[in-house]
């Protein structure tokens, strides 16, 4: 099969040439690497205060990378990307707040969320963030009191928390449980995303246990692991062999990571190895060491690829062929976020291919941290915003010179 990624008028046909333009503008402003250390600053800080710039980034960053601030404004762009073979990946884009009011109400706007994929056609998975729903500073405690051994096998290392801890952890379990108890009812997919590193082992550990729990006839559960950290690719070949010896079945996602800066300023500060790969390099081949390995069928692992990277959807799909499986493969599912990488999801959707937008909605003050993000990683991954703002280029050009 033979599938470019340059084929813009795929790419962009959801897109009207105002949406292009602004996308152009945006992308444009991402390239300057002083006006995002700027706006990583200041946007947080506004919004604090109270200062009105709620409608600057609606129409700008917000609407570019996000879906609507409720349920039902994204159901619009849902409809719209479904037109064109497009899935979705429904996320709640809540996180970093606290208190078991707070993280209750989260649990139930993912159920929320669940109720409504189920009734959709091309919404398979929704997304979760333990971090919605949980104290990060509890997980930090499990983490770092974790052992490898036990995570693989989804246990938790209790012995040094406190009873009021104790009890809050089950709470967490809970919510955890419910969310994946009805997802299976309802045949949704739940995708557990991958956290800062001083945290995983926790989430590490309870994904499993409810792999362990729903994954018995089909994968309803999927684990995250970021391909930029050295000990990933290990860790998936571990939780393949732990799913084939218990017999359910592994849901992995493959991403390359979302905290680079973060984790390696982190592990210079505290003096510790840091555990990012050294060079982009060797992260695109454990990335697609990964690959490999999970899109063998021997391995028996439900698969989603996020991934912006264009070689590594290619041999996705090489691999694919390789073991003579069709593109729609009921087990590989393919993924990019919503605002991004365009010309790789419309051209692997015409070709046939499983493939979604990861599409968070929420309030703006809520989605911010998940903007920031987007900001910053588009401003640090090399390549990325050029490569955006090319194929943009490009596109305008064949409308104008097709009008």
């Amino acid at each position: 099969m033979n599938i470019s990624f340059e084929d813009t008028k795929t790419a962009f046909a959801y897109k009207t040439n105002e949406e292009l333009k602004g996308a152009r503008f945006l992308f444009a402003s991402m390239g300057k690497e002083w006006l995002v250390k700027s706006g990583l600053w200041l946007t947080p800080l506004a919004l604090k205060l109270g200062l009105p710039v709620k409608g600057l980034i609606r129409k700008t960053i917000f609407n570019q990378f996000v879906g609507g601030e409720t349920l039902q404004q994204t159901a619009a762009v849902a409809e719209k990307l479904g037109k064109f073979h497009v899935q979705v990946i429904l996320d709640y884009g809540v996180e970093g707040k606290e208190g078991e009011a707070n993280f209750d109400k989260a649990a139930d706007e993912f159920i929320k969320v669940i109720n409504y994929a189920a009734t959709q056609p091309n919404i398979p998975f929704m997304s979760v963030k333990m971090t919605g729903f949980s104290r990060f500073e509890l997980l930090q405690k499990i983490h770092a009191d974790a052992v490898y051994s036990d995570i693989i096998r989804g246990k938790i290392a209790a012995e040094k928390l406190t009873a009021n801890e104790k009890a809050e952890w089950q709470r967490i379990v809970a919510r955890l449980y419910r969310i994946c108890k009805i997802a299976q009812e309802s045949n949704v997919g739940v995708l557990i995303d991958a956290e800062e590193t001083w945290i995983q082992d926790a989430v590490d550990a309870v994904t499993i246990q409810m792999q362990q729990q729903f994954n018995t006839q089909n994968a309803i559960v999927y684990n995250t692991v970021q391909l930029y950290r050295n000990d990933r690719l290990q860790f998936l070949k571990d939780s393949a062999a732990f799913a084939k010896e218990n017999h359910f079945i592994l849901g992995m996602k493959l991403v390359r990571g979302a905290y680079m800066e973060k984790e390696r300023e982190r592990a210079e500060e505290l003096n510790y190895p840091s555990p990012i790969n050294e060079t982009k390099n060797a992260t695109d081949n454990e990335y697609n060491a990964a690959l490999e390995f999970s899109i063998d069928p021997a391995n028996n692992i439900h698969l989603v690829i996020g991934s912006h990277n264009e070689y590594s959807n290619l041999l996705a799909v090489q691999l694919m062929e390789k073991y003579s499986l069709q593109l729609n493969d009921a087990r590989i599912h393919f993924s990019q976020l919503y605002g991004m990488s365009d010309n790789i999801t419309f051209n692997l959707a015409k070709a046939g291919c499983h493939v979604s937008k990861y599409l968070p909605f929420g309030p703006i003050k809520d989605v911010i941290p998940y903007l920031m993000r987007r900001a910053q990683e588009n401003s640090s991954v090399s390549g990325q915003t050029g490569r955006e703002l090319a194929l943009i280029n490009k596109e305008l050009k064949r409308r104008a010179l097709n009008s």
